[in-house]
């Protein structure tokens, strides 16, 4: 134990962006912060929430294809049917994969894989704004809101100063200071 840990110093309300935007320092000793753990954690909340979808989506299929036959009659065979689920399931469990493999590599603290998440995650942001700008969508307590604050709370974890430092923190620096 270090014996500048002996009491929580009090953070201020505001950051210099000087400090944000110093390097972290080299510490490949430094123990997983809670805020790596949280952002792997909601990746695999993600991925569940991912896969209780997809189970719906393979659910509900009937009621979805008769909406798309309706839309255009030549989906109408059993085989595109059946086509168009295993298409749907196998892309969105190759990406749910995916998603699994970055919260792993997230919580073994890779960095490469952080920035991916939240890349990731900003593009959803975004898109369920611009949905909800351009078409007045509301935004319902349900898929959309779940998916929509698991996001912003992985942003916000992930790109904390401790999780970033923790990826980071193999990185040789040239000290210059």
């Amino acid at each position: 134990m270090h014996a500048h840990h002996h009491a929580p110093h009090k953070r201020p309300a505001y950051e210099p962006g000087a400090l944000l935007l110093s390097p972290v320092r080299y510490d490949p000793d430094m123990p997983r912060p809670a805020t790596t753990v949280a952002g792997s954690l909601l990746v695999l909340l993600r991925v569940i929430a991912g896969a209780l979808i997809l189970w719906e989506i393979a659910r509900e299929w009937d009621t979805f294809f008769a909406d798309a036959i309706a839309a255009d009659p030549s989906l109408g065979s059993p085989d595109v049917k059946a086509i168009l689920l295993g298409l749907v399931l196998i892309g969105g469990s190759t990406f749910l994969l995916i998603d699994a493999v970055l919260g792993f590599l997230i919580y073994r603290g890779h960095n490469w894989p952080r920035v991916l998440v939240m890349l990731f995650s900003v593009i959803s942001i975004s898109t369920v704004f611009t949905a909800w700008w351009v078409r007045g969508e509301e935004i319902a307590l349900d898929g959309t809101f779940l998916s929509l604050s698991l996001d912003i709370l992985l942003l916000l974890a992930l790109s904390s100063r401790s999780a970033a430092a923790y990826a980071r923190r193999n990185e040789r620096r040239p000290e210059n200071d």
